[in-house]
């Protein structure tokens, strides 16, 4: 099993920059590739961004291309979701998840674990 905890949310406003961090824990051995969700209120979760299991291949949904990026420390067992220039529809709660595939995916079901999620309010 593999547990992933969300931090970094918060309420900021739009321009702003904010760092997401998601911990992983357990059988993280077994993880490839981990990406970046979102769910505003009353829509579905939709992909953010995922990132391969080196670190060396990222992919991004076109709303966010330019101005997220996701990094990881495997050290650390830690991926990262930096958000910069902040839009009003970022606002969404935010969850990383981790899949054991080999290659980068941006379907929900193909994760296997998920984050209990993080807030992420931006006002205009």
């Amino acid at each position: 099993q593999v547990l992933l905890v969300d931090s970094g949310g918060g309420l900021v406003q739009a321009g702003d920059s904010l760092r997401l961090s998601c911990a992983a824990s357990g059988r993280t051995f077994s993880i490839n590739a981990m990406g970046w969700f979102r769910q505003a209120p009353g829509k579905e979760r939709e992909f953010v961004g995922a990132i391969s299991r080196s670190g060396g291949s990222t992919y991004y949904a076109d709303s966010v291309k330019g101005r997220f990026t996701i990094s990881r420390d495997n050290a650390k067992n830690t991926v990262y979701l930096q958000m910069n220039s902040l839009k009003p529809e970022d606002t969404a709660v935010y969850y990383c998840a981790a899949t054991t595939a080999s290659r980068l995916v941006i379907l929900i079901t193909q994760y296997n674990y998920w984050g209990q999620g993080t807030q992420v309010t931006v006002s205009s």
